[in-house]
């Protein structure tokens, strides 16, 4: 991969901890790159540092996940707790991608419940956050000496890249990171474009709140993962590969490495076929896969307008493919056997697809069940509604997608039935909303959330999603009809003419709230 100044950052932050004024005086005369396109660097990028850490470096999440489970009270508590304690700096963050544990919170990078960070700070053990390994219905293989079968079947001619795609069609694999977008026909796409080089890029930067089934499948299936991609290299005829882990993922960017370092191990990468990880600098809006480009390519991260798509104009101007970790990771499995993936579906459905599961339930967590799979469903095998309580409301798709009310909990987890629905699989996020829940003020905490990371290229999301924040925080005392209106008004803005998805999708929320939960429906404070 092509060296650009945020290498050269992340070195210089992973050397001193911090970016000093004299190593980025040094890098723009050895760059030769002015000081002020490193500042701008800076000032996009939130991970980056321009002064010392503290001896303890806290951060509380207080996004969707966080905020239902009390949250801020447990944040007021904590800052509380630790005000004025010399060395410990304590600030509050947008999703840090942890939300089976929340309200969660890092103590100098390590993921923790935020009820362990005095324990932690103190220098007291917690119990650990991970999950137990356990098996999965989406694996094919039965144990790991037959890892990467389908990728030694492509090498030894056994599969034609054709076929591979024609296959990937008749499974009818969608995008599992939001989007959507057939498999197939972006892989048939990149395949046919002439100029080269390619590249293939994995997608593992999912940063919205809610969603962290990508997490998981890095930790315990990489090597699925990483056959996807060599399965999709050698379909498109690309030689370099590429996987943007967000920042907050540093356990699972481990176990992703010490997987790519047994491929090579294994001759299946190498030469002139190679994979490397890339960690972001931070930021939901990469997730963004024009943004994630920009980013690769040394710049600010900000979408660019669409067309050309990545296809055939990606990365250093040449096509590109890019998926995310649960796209890539179902591929060995469809090319496989693709009836015997499709028959894991329920009746009318494909395959199994990974939900993440958060919110008032019981066991949150990542589960893998048949595509098709209700709500209703999905939340008994989450252990039911917490501390008895009744479910009220839900969000099916993560935090952009449109809550709905719990008499929709019959729909089924597919593309086409919660677009009907009025929601979206979206992520694969499904947060449960207990009742009596605030729902406006939980919409409004996800609007929130968008206004943060906006990017701030485009005007109308800039702009808007800030002002429609202040109109819904000052909603309690006004009547409804004083700044619904006005929040409708601006949804259709942002829906119209913002960039990209962020601003699309950043109010629909709200507005789903105000058309399922009318005023006078008991869904007041807890």
């Amino acid at each position: 991969m092509r060296r650009t100044l945020i290498h050269d950052l992340n070195d210089l932050q992973s050397e001193h901890g911090w970016l000093r004024r004299e190593d980025l005086e040094a890098l723009s005369r050895r760059t030769q790159r002015p000081l002020y396109e490193l500042q701008g660097l800076l000032s996009f990028y939130p991970h980056y540092r321009t002064e010392p850490a503290a001896t303890h470096e806290v951060t509380l999440c207080r996004d969707m996940s966080c905020w239902l489970r009390d949250g801020e009270a447990q944040a007021d508590s904590v800052e509380a707790a630790l005000a004025g304690r010399e060395g410990v700096k304590v600030r509050r963050v947008s999703c840090i991608g942890r939300c089976d544990c929340a309200p969660a919170a890092t103590v100098n990078d390590e993921p923790c419940r935020m009820v362990d960070v005095l324990d932690l700070v103190d220098g007291r053990p917690v119990e650990p956050l991970d999950t137990p390994l356990q098996t999965w219905p989406s694996d094919p293989y039965s144990s790991p000496d037959e890892h990467y079968g389908v990728f030694r079947r492509a090498l030894a001619g056994k599969l034609t890249p054709e076929g591979v795609i024609t296959t990937l069609e008749a499974s009818g694999l969608r995008g599992m990171g939001g989007a959507g977008f057939p498999t197939g026909l972006k892989w048939k796409l990149v395949a046919a474009e002439e100029r080269g080089p390619k590249y293939v890029i994995c997608n593992a930067d999912e940063s919205e709140p809610g969603t962290f089934k990508d997490r998981e499948i890095l930790r315990q299936l990489p090597h699925l993962m990483v056959e996807g991609m060599l399965l999709a290299m050698w379909v498109v005829k690309a030689q370099e590969g590429i996987v943007y882990v967000r920042h907050e993922y540093g356990p699972e960017e481990h176990a992703l490495a010490a997987e790519l370092n047994r491929a090579r191990e294994l001759g299946l990468i190498g030469g002139d076929r190679d994979i490397e990880i890339f960690t972001s600098p931070g930021g939901y809006i990469l997730g963004e896969e024009t943004a994630l480009l920009d980013c690769l390519e040394g710049r600010r991260g900000e979408p660019r307008n669409k067309p050309p798509f990545p296809g055939t104009v990606g990365l250093w101007g040449m096509p590109t493919l890019m998926n995310n970790v649960e796209t890539f990771h179902h591929v060995p499995a469809i090319v496989d056997d693709v009836e015997r993936w499709k028959a894991l579906g329920r009746p009318g459905h494909a395959g199994v697809k990974f939900i993440s599961v958060s919110g008032h339930v019981s066991a949150p967590g990542v589960y893998c069940v048949p595509m098709g799979t209700t709500v209703e469903e999905l939340i008994d095998v989450a252990g039911g509604m917490l501390d008895g309580h009744t479910l009220g409301a839900f969000a099916p798709g993560g935090a952009s997608s449109n809550f709905l009310p719990a008499d929709h909990a019959d729909v089924a987890l597919d593309f086409a039935t919660l677009q009907e629905a009025g929601s979206m699989l979206g992520s694969g996020a499904m947060v449960a909303v207990a009742e009596g829940t605030d729902v406006l003020a939980l919409a409004t905490n996800v609007l929130r959330f968008f206004a943060n990371e906006s990017c701030g290229k485009c005007v109308p999301c800039r702009v808007g999603s800030h002002k429609a924040v202040r109109l819904l925080e000052g909603a309690g005392a006004a009547a409804r009809e004083d700044w619904e209106q006005t929040v409708t008004e601006l949804e259709e803005a942002l829906r119209l003419t913002s960039i990209c998805g962020l601003g699309q999708v950043a109010l629909g929320p709200v507005l789903s709230v105000l058309r399922n939960f009318p005023a006078g429906e008991p869904v007041g404070q807890r």
